[in-house]
């Protein structure tokens, strides 16, 4: 008898201490706190394009072009997000065999096809929020993006040339760059740090504005007479709900309900806030008055150079990347601009461009050297600081050269599509409001 109740007490604590062979190989179960987080921040991230983005696109503009510039940037997010799931995601995140992964991620979830609505975005990350979902998150990005260079160009470009660069642009510009920074392409192996798109955003977005700017030519009378915004409080509000916005963008990125989104959404705090004040300061300084103009720009510029790093650093380093994103976006928008000659409609390259370009190399030179937190990348202590920096420098290069020469190659296509990408001469003095779009702000 005691043999068998050894034999019993044994059976017990073995099953007990072990548990269940299927336990072990349990379904992974979703996580419903990082769900609602990452539905939250896809929602506030498109938030940020047709509504807090154009918003502060146009209230900048003149009142005979306010509508039609907040359309090119209302139909950039819906094609956007078409192609995206069309085709962009798979290029970006899919999988290929081959050294031509190293650009593009492949084909095999066009349509989203093998992708079901119960997969979770990433079990081996501990991602357990459905793909959905990422797969959505990511497309607010890529419609962002394409919608920034739209401010480069307003007043001026054909509508239906405008639709039909933003569909190619996206796939053939967008994706490979997203898939190459962040999809397991050559620089996300080579160790780039890019927490939310300083590189794949904002650098991407303000080069091809700038290309697009230069090819379509300056507006009429550009530089010679005074082009006034509509509302500079539109401005100031569509630069509120970006900033709104934002934190879905920075603390999204962290992919969860987790610490590293809190430092992101400190970090983002901070130096939009320090970037705000810098810029009002200068202009006091510069023109003797501060503006509201100038508030929402710096606001926006702190915001674009904060973007790649805002999981990445402390409040020492959001301040100074705020400060100097401030400066670089004035110095663009005021120096730069007026130097070269370049008829930017809205600034996208010198608030954009140049501000997310100092972020990405900035992140290099102030990311933590905490292993919870570079989980991205390669830096492990301060021996790898030079190193890092390099890396930020090759990703700032190989970006800004596939940018420019796939914006130039998709520029063309369209423009021969559509017949050419300019409105007339008549068309631009009545105002593409009215010429085009057959509406007006206000009917009085």
């Amino acid at each position: 008898m005691k043999v068998k109740w050894l034999v019993l007490l044994g059976l017990l604590i073995s099953t007990v201490a072990f548990g269940d062979q299927n336990a072990t190989a349990a379904e992974p179960v979703l996580n419903s706190g990082d769900t609602a987080w990452m539905m939250i921040s896809t929602a506030l991230v498109m938030l940020m394009t047709p509504i807090g983005l154009a918003l502060f696109y146009g209230g900048m503009t003149r009142s005979k072009n306010v509508l039609n510039t907040y359309g090119m940037v209302f139909i950039a997010f819906a094609v956007g997000i078409i192609v995206w799931v069309i085709a962009g995601f798979s290029i970006a995140f899919g999988t290929m065999e081959g050294s031509l992964n190293n650009i593009i991620g492949g084909f095999g979830n066009i349509m989203l096809n093998g992708i079901s609505w119960t997969d979770f975005a990433s079990v081996e990350l501990g991602q357990l929020y459905p793909k959905f979902v990422f797969v959505m998150f990511q497309g607010t990005f890529a419609a962002i993006t394409v919608a920034i260079a739209a401010g480069s160009v307003i007043e001026r470009m054909k509508f239906s040339t405008w639709i039909i660069f933003v569909a190619l642009w996206t796939v053939v510009v967008y994706a490979p760059i997203a898939h190459m920074v962040w999809g397991g392409g050559y620089l996300f192996n080579a160790g780039t740090l890019d927490f939310a798109g300083g590189t794949v955003v904002h650098m991407n977005g303000g080069l091809a504005g700038l290309v697009l700017a230069i090819l379509v030519g300056k507006r009429n009378g550009y530089g010679k007479v005074a082009i006034k915004p509509m509302s500079v409080l539109l401005t100031a509000l569509g630069a509120g709900l970006l900033w709104f916005g934002w934190y879905g963008f920075n603390a999204g990125s962290a992919f969860g309900a987790n610490a590293i989104a809190g430092v992101a959404m400190l970090t983002t705090t901070i130096a939009a806030s320090v970037a705000t004040l810098t810029w009002v300061i200068i202009e006091q300084m510069v023109f003797k008055k501060p503006t509201l103009l100038g508030a929402a720009s710096g606001a926006v510029a702190g915001l674009v150079a904060i973007t790649p790093a805002a999981g990445f650093v402390g409040v020492g380093g959001s301040l100074i990347i705020g400060i100097t994103g401030a400066l670089i976006g004035f110095f663009g928008v005021t120096v730069l601009k007026k130097k070269i000659g370049y008829d930017d409609s809205l600034d996208a390259f010198g608030v954009h461009f140049l501000a997310g370009l100092w972020g990405a190399i900035a992140t290099g030179i102030f990311a933590l050297n905490d292993k919870a937190l570079l989980w991205a990348g390669p830096l492990k202590d301060n021996n790898d600081r030079i190193g890092q920096i390099l890396v930020q420098a090759e990703s700032v290069l190989i970006v800004g050269l596939f940018t420019l020469i796939g914006t130039i190659v998709v520029y063309y296509i369209s423009n021969m599509l559509t017949g050419g990408s300019r409105v007339n001469s008549e068309i631009e003095e009545m105002g593409l409001d009215e010429a085009v779009h057959g509406e007006k702000v206000m009917n009085l």
